[in-house]
């Protein structure tokens, strides 16, 4: 038997449709087994995911806000992988976005809410900028693996806030574990509906974005980039310039996210402030497509899908590891489907 795979040309949108469905039919065959193992009606544990997620006005809140920080951080990755840059160091951006803010938030904090705010929001995007331009500037000159330098740029980040916490920012008035002070209320993102505005600003990127890769100048040049580095270059583009811009972009975004966290959900800068949002966000971008809205709509899942599952930890009492592993499954089986959705599998006998 002789098996060979090649890549599918433009799959159709019945394909896509088919293959997710039977991915999550899978899935959840797959976890009732697990499920019923436990000693639990599947059935029940599944109507309890639903119910943790969106069962109360409370929750949906809950949820959205689990849900921002998602689509922030997927739009900002979405820019460099279209151009095939694999920016896997949002976390440290988001970090170094957080930081910048935080700065603004303590050292500023007798400014206006109208003026801090804004001031914390640009800072972040700032910091965010600046920690993808490092790698950025790497691969321009010197054709460095950005995947690496990317993911190690976020351990750097991680021990900046470490460093932070212990030492010039640790709070003096704090009582046992060493913590930065927390925003005073003018450097606290306001809430519209019960939700912090941080979904304005969401959307707001996601319209933006939207437009800026499918109606610039340089969103066309990011994405000839992203087909053809030889193709881009014959058709005169630089190529460098265009790297340098959409990675500041990409790091721009998940700044943000670092500044929206750290005002609206942590109230101060953590070490745990990016809670794995920008890896993530990773599989929600391939996930999407790279499509800016779908980011909307699978980031909202994935926050139903991580609501749900710590939910059912308290009802059920299901060990965190077991339900981590539910909601483990359910993504990898999601994910899977992408291969039969790219790919064709031929079989063909050998005599």
């Amino acid at each position: 038997m002789q098996i060979r795979v090649t890549k599918a040309s433009n799959p159709s949108n019945k394909k896509k449709v088919f293959c997710t469905l039977v991915a999550i039919g899978l899935a959840m065959i797959i976890t009732s087994v697990i499920i019923a193992v436990m000693g639990h009606n599947p059935l029940n544990v599944y109507y309890s995911m639903l119910e943790g997620c969106l069962g109360t006005s409370h929750r949906i809140k809950q949820t959205i806000i689990t849900a921002i920080p998602l689509v922030v951080t997927a739009v900002g990755i979405g820019i460099a992988f279209r151009m095939k840059f694999w920016n896997i160091g949002a976390e440290g951006q988001i970090l170094m976005g957080g930081c910048f803010a935080t700065f603004v938030a303590l050292y500023f904090k007798n400014l206006p809410a109208i003026v801090l705010l804004p001031t914390m929001i640009l800072l972040s995007a700032i910091g965010g900028s600046i920690w993808a331009l490092i790698p950025a500037i790497l691969k321009a000159k010197f054709n460095t693996n950005e995947t690496i330098v990317t993911l190690m740029m976020n351990y750097i980040a991680l021990k900046w806030v470490v460093f932070l916490q212990y030492g010039p920012w640790k709070d003096p008035n704090a009582m046992g574990f060493p913590k930065i002070a927390n925003f005073t209320d003018n450097a606290i993102l306001p809430k519209l509906f019960g939700v912090h505005i941080g979904w304005i600003i969401a959307l707001i990127l996601v319209v933006v974005i939207y437009y800026f890769i499918n109606h610039t100048k340089i969103g066309y040049e990011i994405q000839v980039l992203g087909e053809s580095e030889n193709t881009a270059k014959y058709a005169g583009m630089n190529v460098r310039k265009i790297i340098l811009i959409a990675m500041m972009m990409s790091g721009a975004i998940c700044g943000l996210t670092g500044m929206i966290q750290a005002s609206a959900v942590n109230n101060t800068l953590t070490m745990d402030l990016t809670a794995g949002v920008g890896y993530t966000a990773i599989i929600i971008a391939w996930l999407s497509n790279l499509k800016t809205p779908w980011m909307v709509v699978v980031s909202i899942l994935f926050a139903i899908l991580t609501q749900g599952a710590s939910y059912i930890q308290t009802v059920y009492q299901i060990p965190q590891a077991a339900a981590e592993v539910i909601q483990g499954i359910i993504l990898f089986c999601i994910l899977g489907s992408q291969f039969f959705i790219n790919y064709k599998v031929h079989v063909k006998e050998v005599a």
